[in-house]
């Protein structure tokens, strides 16, 4: 009997765990974009957009096609793929942020927002680091804290969208931009851009950055 729990405990490891982290995630991001006036319809769609575009990745030019580990799920799940050499965005991870937070622009007050957004570039900057086998890992914990902070004092009538732009581009901006250069040459020429998917950096900053402007 021992043996059948030790059994029953190891599927709940690695099977339970991440799909309740997942969960978990997906109703963070669906209240933030709750929090940001996106109705729930338009919500449940951008997450569905989101998740279905963490599996496309749209390469910016390549020079061939080389085999890579990636690593999805928070670690739980490893795969090796072939990827294009050079610099490639994910659709759910990068692009569709980055297309909220350029809605966002034509809403806000510039001035706050590239103020909050050079202070998450310089913290996300110090805080990423690049993993063989996993690419960019970034502490959540000081892009968040800044962007809502800085959000709330710069900007309070507008301080939910601010918070969200300017965590997805001062991520986007210091974590990735900056360290292109190095990681190309790190990971055999291979970059993805957001290929974490909705579980990457650049989208739990927004959105976690979104939902503490209205705590």
């Amino acid at each position: 009997m021992g043996i059948f729990y030790i059994f029953l405990f190891l599927i709940f490891l690695l099977i339970i765990v991440p799909i309740l982290t997942g969960l978990f995630f997906l109703y963070l991001a669906k209240m933030g974009l709750d929090i940001l006036d996106f109705s729930s319809l338009n919500a449940i769609l951008l997450l569905l957009l989101a998740a279905i575009g963490s599996f496309v990745n749209i390469p910016l030019g390549k020079k061939g096609m080389v085999q890579v580990t990636e690593s999805r799920f928070f670690g739980f799940s490893r795969r090796i793929v072939w990827r294009p050499q050079g610099i490639s965005i994910n659709v759910g991870g990068a692009l569709l942020p980055l297309l909220i937070a350029g809605y966002f622009l034509l809403q806000v007050p510039i001035e706050p927002l590239l103020i909050t957004t050079a202070v998450v570039t310089f913290f996300a900057f110090l805080g990423a680091r690049f993993v063989k086998e996993k690419g960019i890992l970034i502490s959540l914990a000081l892009p968040v804290l800044f962007s809502s902070f800085f959000a709330i004092l710069l900007a309070p009538e507008y301080a939910t969208q601010v918070a969200f732009s300017s965590g997805v581009l001062g991520v986007l901006i210091g974590a990735d931009l900056i360290h292109l250069p190095w990681i190309l040459r790190k990971n055999g020429g291979v970059m993805v851009i957001g290929g974490a998917g909705i579980f990457d950096g650049i989208f739990l900053v927004g959105i976690i950055s979104a939902l503490l402007t209205a705590i």
